[in-house]
C-alpha cells in the first residue's frame, strides 16, 4: 500500500522564511497545507512577504533584507512561528508584537529571548519569557554566542536563519543540543538558499553575513507524520511505503524506521521511498534513546502494549515542553488502556497489555491524536476527545487511516 503523506511541517516553515528572507521569487512545491503551516506563511504576508499559490506550489517573493515598518503577528498555535520569526523581526526596523493560542503562550522562550538580547534586539515578554512577546528592532549584531541548547532545537534555528541578515559573521555555541537532525535540516535548507552556513566543532556553528538568494525547492513528505502509517503496517501485518522519502532525506525522524526494525519489522529504505512490512506482532525487551527524534516516540510508545515485552524510550525530557507535557499525556492514555508503564523525567517504560476501551485524552496534541489512531487498529473500541486536532499538520489523517485500513476504526 501507498500512502498519502504530505509535506514537511518543518522543511515547509523553515522554506517560507528562507524564501521569504531571499532576494527573488522562490517556488515551493507541495508544501504543507494544515493550520501550522497557514499560520506561519500568514505571519509572514503580514511581515511584508509575498505568498502566492500556484498549482501544487507556493510562489514566494523575499523581502531580500529583514522586515520593516513594524506589525502584529498571530501565530496560534505554531511553535515555529513564535521560535523563527522573532529573530528575523530583529534583523529588521520597526515594532512586532507576537501572541498564539493560550497553549503557545505557556511553551517557553527564555533561551530565544536571552540570545535575541546579547545580540542587540530590544525584547519585551509578559510573564516568565512566553509570549506575548515585543520586538523592537533594529538590525542584529553578529559575534559570538552561546546558547543553551537543553529545551528545543527549534531556538537555534530561528537564530541560525537570521544570522545571514545580521551585519556580520554569527559564530553560536550550543550547550546541551536535543533534536540534532532538525538544526541539520536548518543549516542544508539555509545553504540550498545561498547562505554560508557551516558546523564544527559538532556543537558549534558558524554562518556569514550577506543573505539568501531565491531557489526552488520541493517539499518532501513530512517524516513524523510517515511514522504512524509505518507503524500501522508493523503492527497489523501489512506493507506500507511511502514516496518522496529516501536516503537522502533532509528529515531525522525518518530514523524511527529504525526502532520499528529493532521492533522485528522489515524496513526498506530507497533512493527514493521506504517501504516497512509488518509480521503483526511486535519484539520488545529493549531500550532506545528516541531524543534526536522525539516527535516520534509517541509512536512507539503508543504500540508498545502490542510488543512481547517491555519497552523503555530514553532521552526524550524535552517532550515534556511541547503541545503537551507528551511523557504524562501519553503514559496517562496508556494507563487509562489498562497498560503499566513507568515514567521519569526524560524516559518512560511500556509493558504489554491487553487494551481495553477507553476514550483517549487528545489535550489539543495532533500527535497524541495520530500516535493513539495507529493503537486503534488493534484495539478498535478506543476512541477521542478531540480528533480534529490532527488539522495542526494532517487535516487528512484519518481519511488517509481509513482508506489504508477500512477494518480499523475507534478513531473518532
Amino acid at each position: 500500500m501507498t500512502a498519502r503523506v504530505p509535506g514537511s511541517k518543518s522543511i515547509t516553515n523553515r522554506a517560507l522564511l528562507l524564501a521569504a528572507a531571499a532576494r527573488g521569487t522562490s517556488r515551493l512545491t507541495a508544501p504543507l497545507v494544515s493550520d501550522d503551516t497557514v499560520a506561519f506563511r500568514t505571519a509572514l504576508e503580514h511581515l511584508g512577504a509575498g505568498v502566492r499559490e500556484s498549482d501544487d506550489a507556493w510562489e514566494v517573493t523575499g523581502l531580500g533584507r529583514g522586515p520593516v515598518g513594524g506589525a502584529d503577528i498571530w501565530c496560534a498555535d505554531a511553535g515555529t512561528a513564535a521560535r523563527f520569526l522573532p529573530p528575523f523581526a530583529a534583523t529588521g526596523r520597526g515594532t512586532y508584537l507576537f501572541d498564539g493560542s493560550d497553549q503557545l503562550r505557556a511553551r517557553p522562550l527564555q533561551p530565544l529571548v536571552a540570545a535575541l538580547e546579547r545580540l542587540g534586539a530590544d525584547v519585551v515578554t509578559q510573564g516568565p519569557r512566553v509570549l506575548p512577546l515585543r520586538v523592537r528592532a533594529d538590525g542584529l549584531s553578529g559575534g559570538e554566542l552561546t546558547v543553551d541548547g537543553g529545551l528545543s532545537s527549534q531556538f537555534l534555528s530561528g537564530l541560525l536563519m537570521a544570522a545571514p541578515l545580521a551585519s556580520a559573521p554569527l559564530t553560536v555555541t550550543v550547550r546541551d543540543l536535543v533534536s540534532r537532525p532538525y538544526v541539520d535540516m536548518t543549516l542544508a535548507l539555509m545553504r540550498h538558499f545561498g547562505a554560508r552556513a557551516t558546523a564544527g566543532p559538532p556543537e558549534v556553528f558558524t554562518i556569514g553575513d550577506g543573505g539568501y538568494r531565491a531557489a526552488d525547492l520541493a517539499v518532501e513528505p513530512d517524516a513524523s507524520t510517515a511514522s504512524y502509517f509505518f507503524a500501522a503496517a508493523a503492527v497489523t501485518g501489512n506493507a506500507v511505503t511511502v514516496p518522496g522519502l529516501g536516503r537522502n532525506s533532509l528529515q531525522g525522524d525518518l530514523r524511527f524506521v529504525d526502532t520499528l526494525r529493532r521492533a522485528g519489522a522489515h524496513v526498506d529504505i530507497g533512493d527514493s521511498a521506504t517501504t516497512v512490512t509488518g509480521t503483526g506482532r511486535l519484539r520488545g525487551g529493549f531500550h532506545v534513546d528516541m531524543g534526536k527524534i522525539s516527535d516520534t516516540f509517541m509512536t512507539l510508545a503508543a504500540i508498545a502494549p502490542l510488543a512481547d515485552g517491555p519497552i523503555t524510550i530514553r532521552g526524550i525530557g524535552h517532550a515534556r515542553l511541547k503541545e503537551s507535557d507528551r511523557i504524562d499525556a501519553v503514559a496517562r492514555n496508556l494507563a487509562a488502556c489498562g497498560i503499566p508503564v513507568e515514567t521519569g523525567q526524560d524516559w518512560l517504560t511500556v509493558r504489554p497489555g491487553h487494551v481495553v476501551p477507553t476514550r483517549i485524552a487528545c489535550h489539543r496534541d495532533h500527535r497524541i491524536a495520530m500516535a493513539f489512531s495507529v493503537l486503534g487498529l488493534r484495539s478498535p473500541r478506543l476512541t477521542f476527545d478531540e480528533p480534529e486536532c490532527v488539522v495542526k499538520t494532517f487535516p487528512a489523517f484519518h481519511e488517509e487511516l481509513n482508506r489504508l485500513f477500512p477494518e480499523g476504526a475507534g478513531r473518532r
